[in-house]
Formats: C-alpha cells, sequence, structure tokens
C-alpha cells in the first residue's frame, strides 16, 4: 500500500511510523543479506538436569545415601500447607521429608487460601478432633506437655498411639505463614500446638531464620514427630539428609545465614532500623527471646 506521504493532511505521528516502518524493512533486508547464513545454524537445547525421584534433587547431588533405607513407620500423618512461593526454591526441605516417610504420611497442599469446597480432605482433618496444628501463639499449648498428659491418662495413650494424630505444619517464610494461619478460617479448628525446646538450634544455616530457636518445616516436623512418636531417634534419622544438604552447599560456595537475632546481639545487622514502633518492639523481643511467633 502506499501513503500519501507529501499530503498535507497526514498526521505527523503516522508520517513517523511510515517512515519508521521502512526504515525497518530495509534494515530487515540487511539482516537477511548478512546474518542469512546464522539461521541454518543448529540450536542448543538447554535441558534440566537428571532429577532423583526420591529425594527431588538434581542425579548429581542426590542426598539418597543420607535419608533412611526403609521409610519410617509412624503413626503420625503429617499436612503440609505449602506457601506457593516455596515450590521455586532450589534448596527446599519438604522432599527430603516426605521421603524419610511412608506413602500417605506426608501430604503436601500447595496454595495460599484453603476452603472447604475446594480442599475437602483438609477441610475433613481439621474437623478432626485428633488433628493438631503446629503454630506458635498466646493460644498454642506446649505439645511435650499435651503428649505427657495424655500418657497420664490410659485411654489417652492409647487412642494417641493406636490411631495417630494429624499434625497439619504451614510452609512457608514466618510472614508468609503468618498471613496463611490468619487468612484461613480452616486452620483456626485444630487444637493449636508450639515446640518449647529452647535449647534447639536451627541447623538449616544456608537460608536466614528470624530468631536463633526458629526452625525449618523439615526440622519442626522433625521434632514433632519424636514427641508424638515416643521415639527421639525419629528426629536423628530426619536431620541427616538436611545436615548433608547444607554441608554440600557450605562446600561449594555457599555461606552461613546467622539469624536476624545473631546480627542484632552482635551489632552487624546491616539493614536500617525500623523507626515503627511495632516493629521496634519486635526487633527488641528477638533479642530477649520473647514472643518470637509471627503474630
Amino acid at each position: 500500500m502506499t501513503w500519501p506521504l507529501q499530503s498535507p493532511n497526514l498526521n505527523p505521528i503516522v508520517m513517523v511510523w511510515v517512515e519508521y516502518a521502512n526504515c525497518g524493512s530495509s534494515s530487515s533486508q540487511d539482516d537477511e543479506d548478512g546474518f542469512g547464513d546464522l539461521r541454518s545454524l543448529p540450536v542448543d537445547v538447554c535441558e534440566r538436569r537428571p532429577t532423583c525421584l526420591r529425594c527431588c534433587r538434581p542425579q548429581k547431588v542426590c542426598l539418597c545415601p543420607f535419608l533412611p533405607v526403609h521409610p519410617l513407620e509412624v503413626s503420625t500423618c503429617l499436612y503440609i500447607v505449602q506457601h506457593p512461593a516455596e515450590e521455586s526454591r532450589a534448596l527446599r526441605t519438604v522432599p527430603l521429608l516426605a521421603a524419610c516417610l511412608p506413602p500417605g504420611k506426608c501430604k503436601v497442599l500447595v496454595g495460599r487460601r484453603f476452603n472447604e469446597e475446594r480442599n475437602p480432605e483438609l477441610a475433613a482433618v481439621c474437623r478432626d478432633s485428633r488433628t493438631l496444628i503446629l503454630y506458635p501463639g498466646p493460644d498454642a499449648q506446649n505439645l511435650e506437655e499435651l503428649v505427657q498428659k495424655q500418657d497420664q491418662d490410659r485411654m489417652g495413650e492409647q487412642f494417641v498411639r493406636a490411631v495417630g494424630p494429624n499434625v497439619i505444619i504451614i510452609d512457608g517464610t514466618w510472614s508468609q505463614a503468618k498471613d496463611m494461619f490468619l487468612r484461613n478460617t480452616l486452620l483456626h479448628q485444630p487444637k493449636q500446638v508450639q515446640l518449647s525446646r529452647s535449647e534447639q538450634t536451627s541447623q538449616y544455616v544456608i537460608r536466614s531464620q528470624p530468631s536463633n530457636i526458629c526452625l525449618s518445616t523439615l526440622e519442626c516436623a522433625a521434632v514433632t514427630l519424636s514427641i508424638l512418636e515416643r521415639n527421639e531417634a525419629i528426629q536423628e534419622v530426619l536431620l541427616k539428609p538436611l545436615q548433608a544438604l547444607c554441608s554440600f552447599q557450605l562446600q561449594h560456595g555457599a555461606l552461613v545465614h546467622h539469624s536476624k537475632e545473631h546480627l542484632i546481639r552482635h551489632g552487624i545487622y546491616d539493614k536500617q532500623m525500623p523507626t515503627n514502633k511495632r516493629k521496634i518492639k519486635r526487633m527488641e523481643n528477638l533479642i530477649t527471646n520473647q514472643h518470637i511467633c509471627p503474630r
């Protein structure tokens, strides 16, 4: 089509566009003449590294030698409510946890919002009187004290050991976990419990934590299962692949990530300190180890 470029009524923007189009056509022809041979060269397709089907790690850095030969026999069923952002993280702990347990004992549900219509299985679990949700807060009961009390009651002991409880664990950053817990009323139905082992220090040193006593999802599950199953060896077995993962990463250039509490205590926190009173109070709580929960 021929455009009347000399017409006085032609919009200047149209004239510029036509000129640009003509230049582009000419440039395209030049590219065709100068680089036509490159079109015939084969294109290298980038393929993903083969992945181990059990531990979900690349085969060259497979962690299966550090997993139990046979899945751990447990009566407890874990439900991991996972934030979608965790799926894309390369150094996840949930696949390692699932690889250590029998099929059906570690179920992962991905999403931000959950309700009875879209998640009937989770809704039924939340209504179950045996279900616990691991989330710290003022309303949470100490898990060890709960189990000890049940052990003192013979009926309670039989109930827990014979049938086995369900435990819901939120997998995400602390802010993501807080948002998911507060916005999902389903998660408010189960009995809320928390861990109180202050001597526990996270071994997941390749990822930052708010406080020294904050644990990764795998570590939380390991402590929880060891308490509910009355078997301390479970914790040791579950932590082996995590220790191997961190060791490998540190040997290949990863740095130890100290908690925010550690950085503040030693005066090496390099970010700007907050001016908001609520955030300042939260910082003070980190240093004094009070109310560490994300609430």
